[in-house]
């Protein structure tokens, strides 16, 4: 196979370390969701699946069929998947061919299900969303009643998975009162179930964020996503954690990403030449520089142009010029014994040095999951030890 102009390598213990941690957190009693949406966070559906579930995950959470179809390709027979998102009226009878759960947060969506499973000849698995707050997707409280009837009328064609919404900001303590006010509305549907003999099997509000701060959200099922890739959904879900053990610090998440790539050319740049496109940087001095044979095209924001460092033997070296689609240069005059071929990481650690995701991100004003997420599915992703 050909060489990828850079790769992507998956921690397998720091991932393990990861679940262990959230399931001390949420107990053993609480099922853990894999949301895999957007590539597995950038890290790779194909990858990373089945390294979560040799560490005992078996459930997978998704935000379309597109994606769906991917992890059911990544998967072992055991596992299962839900579709949170996106599913054509066409795909319904895929999805229930292959015991793929979905969600339903319209009337119409429950009849076309009925009619998938009748014509496949085998039940649809139901999550019924309901709007609590978020005001994206989800049953109405006027439209709940009427489906709640239709669940029961059919309930041979329509099995009553999960009872589910959304939290809009769990992340953030300033959220606290619409958090509140959400789980509130989620009750009264809940107790509507009850009052029409209809229960789900699971009920699953609860978040990254939700699950690690807020224990009274955790209920049957739990929809981890940031957290498990090693990132804690927030500065204000971390120092909550840290007050609730009486910690200074605690770097109990793990990042399981490291992205690397390894030097393509070596120029020697005189003193008051302009290096990559215009004028944008200009040697003060004699300058040894490294090409590195990726760009914006390949997920590296442009944005870091001038700015952004890599690993290079250890030690930083700072990006000079622009950052262009394929290529971009950095400064290494400081480092010595260079080589063409050497590795770069670009993110992760080398040596006693470490690249964040956060050197990303306080620059080009990206999200974490916005950085990550943006990276090709091309980029080839592998799990190590």
């Amino acid at each position: 196979m050909v060489k990828h102009s850079s790769r992507i390598f998956l921690n397998q213990t720091a991932l393990k370390g990861n679940f262990n941690f959230i399931r001390k957190k949420v107990g053993d009693n609480v099922r853990i969701s894999s949301v895999v949406k957007a590539n597995a966070y950038g890290h790779g559906i194909g990858t990373f699946v089945p390294m979560a579930e040799k560490c005992g995950i078996n459930h997978f959470a998704t935000a379309s069929a597109f994606e769906a179809e991917e992890v059911l390709g990544a998967c072992s027979e055991s596992s299962s998947i839900m579709i949170m998102g996106l599913l054509y009226n066409e795909d319904m009878k895929w999805a229930v061919r292959n015991n793929i759960e979905f969600y339903t947060f319209n009337l119409d969506k429950l009849q076309n299900a009925l009619e998938a499973a009748k014509e496949v000849g085998k039940p649809a698995k139901i999550h019924l969303e309901v709007e609590t707050g978020a005001n994206r997707t989800g049953l109405q409280a006027d439209e709940f009643g009427k489906a709640l009837s239709f669940l029961k009328k059919h309930h041979e064609y329509l099995i009553f998975e999960g009872l589910c919404t959304h939290f809009g900001g769990a992340e953030s303590l300033s959220n606290q009162f619409k958090i509140d006010s959400q789980h509130k509305r989620y009750k009264e549907f809940l107790k509507q179930c009850k009052a029409k003999n209809v229960m789900p099997k699971y009920r699953h509000i609860a978040c990254s964020a939700a699950a690690l701060a807020y224990k009274d959200t955790l209920y049957d099922m739990v929809r981890i996503g940031v957290a498990q890739y090693g990132f804690w959904p927030s500065p204000d879900i971390y120092y909550m954690h840290l007050q609730e053990t009486g910690k200074k610090k605690e770097n109990t998440l793990k990042r399981i990403f490291n992205w690397k790539t390894d030097i393509m050319d070596l120029r020697s740049v005189k003193a008051g030449e302009f290096i990559g496109y215009g004028t944008a940087y200009q040697a003060t001095h004699d300058m040894d520089v490294a090409v590195l044979p990726l760009g914006y095209s390949n997920g590296y924001p442009r944005a870091l142009s001038n700015r952004g460092h890599v690993l290079i033997g250890g030690k930083k070296a700072p990006i000079v010029g622009l950052i262009n689609m394929n290529l971009f240069m950095v400064d290494v005059s400081h480092i010595t014994d260079v080589n063409v071929g050497d590795e770069v990481v670009l993110i992760g650690r080398q040596n006693n040095n470490v690249i964040n995701i956060s050197s990303f991100t306080d620059f080009t004003q990206l999200l974490n999951n916005e950085m990550l997420s943006r990276l090709p599915s091309a980029i080839p992703r592998k799990a190590v030890k």
